[in-house]
Formats: C-alpha cells, sequence, structure tokens
C-alpha cells in the first residue's frame, strides 16, 4: 500500500510534475479526440507528415522573434494546403505526395536549425520536454486544446459523416471542403499543443495510437471517442508518473504504454488476434 501511495503522490508533489501531469492530461485529451477522426478518415500518414512539417516553421519563427507555436501552426496548415494542391493538380497519389513534402520540410527545417545559434537543444523539439512545461506553456496548450475540442463538438456529427462518406456529406449539402480544410487546422493546432509534451517524431503516435485502439475495441463511433479519450489520458497519466520513478523520457514513455495497449487490445479484442485463432 505504501508503495502505490509513493508511486501516486511522491511524483506530485514536485511542481514541475504537477504541471507536466496537467499537460500530458490536456494534450491527451485533445489528441484522442481527434484520433478517432484520423483513423476513421485514414489520415494517419497527414499527421505524420504535418508533425515533421512544422519543423521549419518553428526555426524561422525563433530567427523573427515570433512565438515558436505560431510557426509550427503556420508551416503545419502550410503543409496540408500545399498537399492537398499536389493531389488535386498531379497524378500522384496522396500518401506519395505528402511523403515528398513532408519529408522536404522536414530536411530543410534541419538544415535551417544547423545554420541557427540557438540554446534550444533539438532533442526537445524531437522529443518533447514535457517536465520542463512552465505556466505559460500550460495556458497555451489549454487554449488550444479547449477551442479544438469545442469546435469538434459543436461540429462532430459533421466531421463524422465527412470522414466516413464525403460523397453523402456533399449530396446532403455539407460544405465538404470547409470540413477537410477545417480538420486539418484543428490537427495543426492539435500538433502544436502536443509540441511541448511529445516532440515533432512521437507526437504521430499521440494522434493514430487512441483511435486505433478503440477502433478495435467498440462498433460505434460514440463509443470509440470515449474508450480512445480513456485510453490517452490513462497512458499520460501512468508514462508521466512511471517516468519520473524510472528517471525516463516522458514522452516515450507514454507513447510505450499506448503501442503496449495496442497490443493487448489487437490480441484480446473479439475478431482480432487470439479471438480469430480460436475461431479459426
Amino acid at each position: 500500500m505504501s508503495a502505490l501511495y509513493d508511486f501516486f503522490v511522491v511524483p506530485l508533489s514536485y511542481e514541475f510534475m504537477q504541471r507536466a501531469l496537467i499537460a500530458a492530461i490536456l494534450v491527451g485529451a485533445v489528441c484522442s479526440v481527434l484520433s478517432c477522426y484520423l483513423v476513421l478518415k485514414g489520415w494517419s500518414l497527414m499527421g505524420d507528415a504535418i508533425s515533421h512539417a512544422v519543423l521549419p516553421g518553428i526555426v524561422l519563427a525563433f530567427v523573427l522573434g515570433l512565438p515558436l507555436a505560431v510557426g509550427a501552426f503556420a508551416a503545419g496548415l502550410g503543409c496540408a494546403v500545399a498537399t492537398g494542391y499536389l493531389k488535386e493538380n498531379s497524378r500522384v497519389k496522396e500518401d506519395t505526395v505528402m511523403g515528398i513534402v513532408f519529408s522536404g520540410m522536414f530536411g530543410f527545417g534541419l538544415v535551417l536549425f544547423t545554420k541557427v545559434e540557438t540554446d534550444q537543444h533539438l532533442n526537445h523539439i524531437l522529443f518533447g520536454n514535457l517536465l520542463g512545461v512552465t505556466i505559460r506553456d500550460l495556458m497555451e496548450i489549454g487554449i488550444i486544446a479547449g477551442f479544438t475540442l469545442l469546435v469538434v463538438l459543436i461540429k462532430r456529427r459533421d466531421f463524422l459523416l465527412y470522414c466516413f462518406d464525403p460523397q453523402h456529406a456533399r449530396v446532403i449539402g455539407l460544405p465538404v471542403r470547409g470540413l477537410h480544410y477545417g480538420l486539418l487546422v484543428l490537427l495543426s493546432l492539435t500538433i502544436v499543443a502536443a509540441l511541448k509534451a511529445v516532440g515533432i517524431i512521437l507526437v504521430v503516435a499521440m494522434l493514430i495510437a487512441p483511435g486505433a485502439i478503440a477502433y478495435l475495441l467498440s462498433k460505434s463511433f460514440e463509443r470509440m471517442l470515449v474508450i480512445a479519450a480513456v485510453v490517452a489520458v490513462g497512458s499520460s497519466i501512468a508514462g508521466t508518473l512511471v517516468s519520473f520513478h524510472i528517471d525516463g523520457a516522458t514522452g516515450p514513455c507514454i507513447v510505450l504504454i499506448q503501442a503496449g495497449i495496442f497490443v493487448l487490445a489487437f490480441l484480446f479484442a473479439p475478431g482480432h488476434g487470439l479471438w480469430r485463432r480460436g475461431t479459426a
């Protein structure tokens, strides 16, 4: 009992752990909701593309003296728009276009980073620095997460129909193009919010794993949202606390726990893994 008490209470006696835990919960919540739409739409690679493409925006924002979040959002949105334009005006498939755009922008960002003198460590950008979250960072994450969740709550049915059947959404008069770019804007905002927590590389896992796990364990979208939120928030809390006790990186601990939950879900969810083998 004492060990369990120490596991939860000792880390929270430090202010930086309290801030880290709040930030992890906010990031987990917003990523889980958006994750469900990305999995349903098949946009997993889009999250990967935008998360890598924000690097040059971060570096340029630093050079110009602008908030890093502004540069990250502008670069992420630019990547999404460029991907859509190239897809609509060429014979190249969408996944190929995304691969070219995000790898090119990521390479450009790395070149810029090596040429700019800064005290910012590259590992903090790539893998996050959740334990270094400040009050200002926390407010920024809270505003972005709150806005994103509010928009998704208001337009959740329209986004659902667009992701599930865009042709039907167009027939009944929904602004498909607006929903398309609206979802991309929310995705870019979410990535900006998650950068401090898990960094550019690991944010894609936060945007995919909760939705993928919930997809295996549910047959309705409403239940999928609930399961994804529970998984994301729970793993964020557990990963943050575990990282404190093992003196490990927080972002990777969160992602590793989500990966473990996915494996368990795959093995034991009805119709998958061991269940499929048992019915074969």
